[in-house]
């Protein structure tokens, strides 16, 4: 499984770069605390796969990264050789890049 760190995931932030961010945690958890990109909750993700790309990286992230990283491993399983863990997920995110984004 490929990981990104969230000092990776920033630098594409920041330059624009043209790739998928996909949010595979809950709706409660996505009201506490969001660094955008695109809501696919864990239990929806095989369910959805028309809307994860296949042509640009895409970064799938959660709390931690263990949800995130299961999904990962699934999708490589569908097929996919373009998807990226957040190493860390939303709290590494809330850590190293911004304060200011709750932790849970």
């Amino acid at each position: 499984m490929k990981e990104i760190t969230v000092s990776e995931l920033k630098q594409l932030k920041d330059s624009n770069a043209d790739f998928q961010l996909i949010d595979v945690r809950e709706d409660h958890e996505v009201e506490i605390a969001e660094i955008g990109g695109e809501h696919i909750p864990m239990g929806q993700v095989m369910d959805n796969l028309d809307k994860i790309s296949k042509n640009k990286q895409v970064v799938i992230h959660c709390r931690s990264g263990a949800r995130s990283g299961a999904i990962c491993q699934a999708l490589e399983k569908a097929g996919y050789n373009n998807v990226y863990n957040l190493k860390g997920g939303i709290l590494a995110w809330a850590n190293e890049i911004d304060p200011t984004v709750a932790k849970y």
